[in-house]
């Protein structure tokens, strides 16, 4: 029996559905991380490796688990802050190789001297640095820590993650409601109960850390503008009028959610096309069970008659493919295309000289409209690689292109030649 299929037998031996939430949790300890070979990697290669990744989404847990050796500090600790604030160059003679470094934009003082420190002893895995917040740090590692440090994204679990462990619902609109960020299944914490709370304590630390934002409130309305919006190309006018606010402060804290890996655009691909198209970038959350609290959903069962279904189903299958590149320390490679008339395709997939034609439909059905696009695809392109994710549970080969179960999306773009992340 393997791993995966050892856990699902222990939860199906659970009756009372709290001792289920708790087994959950437990086995969540024991999770593996798609990136840890990668970070281990290059650790090896590189004098720092900084870790950056939306709060909570387990960057603590892999370093931890990845370095076992390796001495942890937290900056969000006043009294360690405060040594390496005051005393920069004592504090890195004293913990002066093999550390994980934690919330480590806390101290920006600190990088000058990282740079000269880790130049002076010349070694591979002398720190790992994790981090919340990219503003902050990409300002730093540029200008500090250029060419010594490699840098890689964590985000909350994919679906490959949580179904190796056993822990992947079989139920389409269960996945969207609970999203995946670790803290959910480690404490088996309700949706309802993890996420308004997540957004009030990211509102109130990592936003006015990055932007003096005095209205929290009206924020807090702008994040839920957002989530209203989910799988739509970017309006700043619209998001600015609705919120009443101006065209200027829309896009700053939208940058702002985007570097806090909130949200993330998917941008249009409109090179060697003469035909005039569509040029805005379409709005996403990388995790789905946040957008549906924003939306004020309470319960997973009122995601089937849910207007925003199909764009959160779209949001959930290309944060997938994002996680995918992520973990592999990648760049995303993934764009949409749309001309003026309509004509339209939810995801291409950059390989080299190749583009993948992918679109995502919510319905557990298969219907002729579901390769409309493609089909357009195919007459402006010519022959080429063409699929559809539905939210049914058969793979299927069609003249109009081959269809993928939604579950399975993860392994199989990871498996697949010509799709491999």
């Amino acid at each position: 029996m393997n791993l995966a299929s050892d856990r699902r037998e222990k939860i199906g031996q659970i009756v009372n559905p709290i001792d289920i939430l708790s087994a959950l949790g437990y086995l969540m300890g024991m999770i593996a991380r798609t990136m840890e070979q990668k970070l281990k990697s290059l650790a090896a290669a590189y004098p720092l490796v900084t870790l950056t990744g939306p709060r909570q989404s387990g960057k603590t847990t892999l370093c931890r688990s990845a370095f076992p050796d390796y001495q942890y500090l937290s900056f969000e600790d006043p009294d360690v802050r405060e040594f390496a604030t005051t005393d920069a160059r004592r504090f890195l003679q004293t913990y002066a190789d093999r550390c994980i470094f934690d919330e480590v934009q806390r101290v920006p003082n600190l990088f000058s001297y990282l740079q000269s420190h880790v130049d002076r002893t010349d070694r591979s895995g002398q720190y790992i640095l994790t981090g919340s917040q990219n503003f902050l740090l990409a300002e730093n590692v540029t200008q500090s820590l250029a060419g010594r440090t490699a840098l890689l994204n964590l985000l909350p679990f994919s679906m490959a993650e949580l179904d190796q462990a056993g822990l992947l619902s079989s139920h389409l609109d269960e996945v969207l409601f609970q999203g995946g960020y670790p803290r959910l299944y480690d404490h088996a914490i309700p949706p309802p109960d993890f996420y308004p709370y997540y957004i009030t304590t990211y509102v109130e630390r990592d936003v006015r850390l990055l932007k003096n934002i005095t209205d929290l409130s009206l924020f807090d309305r702008f994040l839920k503008l957002c989530a209203g919006r989910i799988g739509s190309q970017v309006n700043l006018s619209s998001l600015a009028n609705d919120c009443g606010i101006t065209h200027n402060t829309a896009r700053a804290w939208l940058s702002v959610l985007e570097a806090s890996y909130i949200l993330f655009f998917l941008k249009p691909y409109f090179r060697n096309f003469n035909k005039r198209l569509v040029k805005s970038p379409k709005l996403y959350f990388y995790d789905t069970g946040l957008a549906c609290s924003l939306l004020g959903l309470e319960e997973a069962r009122q995601l089937s008659s849910h207007h925003l279904r199909g764009e959160l189903f779209e949001s959930l299958m290309l944060s997938e493919l994002v996680k995918c590149r992520s973990n592999q320390g990648r760049q995303p490679n993934i764009y949409y295309w749309r001309d003026k008339a309509g004509h339209e395709v939810d995801c291409l997939i950059e390989k080299g000289d190749e583009l993948i034609a992918v679109e995502f439909k919510s319905g557990q059905t298969i219907a002729n409209d579901y390769f409309s696009g493609l089909a357009y695809w195919r007459k402006l392109t010519g022959p080429g690689k063409r699929y559809v994710v539905y939210g049914g549970g058969k793979s299927q080969e069609r003249s109009g292109g081959v269809v993928l179960p939604w579950r399975n999306v993860g392994e199989t773009m990871t498996a697949m030649p010509g799709l491999a992340c």
